[in-house]
């Protein structure tokens, strides 16, 4: 595979820090090292009309949540939210890590993003991420008057295993009814920890993620080897997948978890839900967060943005 040209200069520059594989480090160093190189990018830091924190109950105690506002609302008129899940293997990554990427997606829909910070592995196995997005996604449902909030315009986000979050929670919301979600944002998902999809040996090794790195979150994660074929882990072996709102679904060709995304794109299509499908073959993973650096960051992020104002203004 042939890394676009921005992403090739990235990952030179990754590897010239000399930073160990991840497998190589525990939770607590992969942590420190998340955020270390999070830091080290120094983006731009967009202005925003409102940024707090807020906490919503939560299955095991409070969940933290950061509201973003690009613009205030106009009239006090209710915007349309995005509740956003963060990446990281279900181990590492916070409300910090994701900062820019979230108000960068606040400018680009026009409205509220949400981002949950939830409970991380190996502390608290599966299902705790999932329990806590859910009841986070639900809060802000029940919520959204008083957070200024469109109840009927509410998607879910999540790049990597926050994309396995926003899947799973759309999964549930679709199926119980409640939340009612319009849409939802799949960036680079983890939809099958059973890892047999040909990109796993095509593409990995030799980029930001590989398999073997993947192996470490499932290990840290996961309760056991039975939760693989749990649908809240591996939601590409959910059963009914009509009742979905409309998804918005982003793979790169140079990441381990390509196939899956476009296999939970093509069964989402096959069960009849509108899917806006994009493959961006000389990506890798991670790429969504480096606006700055990588252009594709840029557009696809707009491009996320007029997906959802489409899909709000036909609600």
């Amino acid at each position: 595979m042939v890394l676009d040209a921005d992403a090739q200069k990235v990952l030179d520059a990754a590897k010239l820090t000399g930073a160990p594989p991840i497998e190589t480090l525990s939770p607590e160093e992969a942590r420190r090292a998340m955020k270390a190189r999070r830091e080290a990018l120094k983006q731009v830091t967009p202005d925003m009309a409102e940024v707090r924190s807020l906490a919503a109950p939560g299955p095991h105690g409070p969940i933290p949540l950061r509201l973003y506002r690009a613009e205030a609302a106009a009239g006090g008129s209710p915007q349309p939210c995005l509740v956003f899940f963060h990446g990281g293997g279900w181990v590492f990554g916070d409300l910090d890590t994701h900062d820019n990427l979230c108000r960068l997606l606040s400018h680009a829909i026009g409205g509220t993003v949400i981002a949950v910070d939830y409970r991380l592995a190996p502390e608290h196995k599966f299902p705790a991420a999932y329990d806590d997005s859910l009841a986070a996604t639900t809060w802000v449902a029940e919520y959204a008057d008083a957070l200024g909030i469109d109840r009927h315009r509410i998607a879910v986000c999540g790049d990597s295993a926050g994309g396995n979050l926003a899947t799973t929670v759309a999964l549930t919301a679709a199926e119980q009814g409640y939340p009612e979600l319009t849409a939802q944002v799949l960036i680079y998902p983890t939809v099958d920890l059973g890892f047999a999809q040909e990109s796993y040996r095509r593409v990995g090794e030799g980029y930001f993620l590989t398999t073997t790195g993947m192996e470490w979150f499932r290990g840290h994660y996961l309760r056991g080897d039975e939760d693989v074929a749990d649908w809240r882990a591996s939601p590409l072996r959910a059963g009914d997948l009509s009742k979905l709102p409309p998804a918005y679904v982003v793979t790169a060709g140079c990441d381990p978890l390509c196939d899956e995304g476009e296999e939970y794109a093509g069964a989402m299509k096959r069960a009849g839900v509108p899917v806006m499908f994009r493959h961006l073959p000389g990506q890798m993973h991670g790429f969504i967060g480096m606006s700055g650096y990588i252009a594709a960051a840029d557009v696809t992020i707009a491009e996320i943005g007029r997906f959802l104002r489409e899909v709000w203004a036909a609600t």
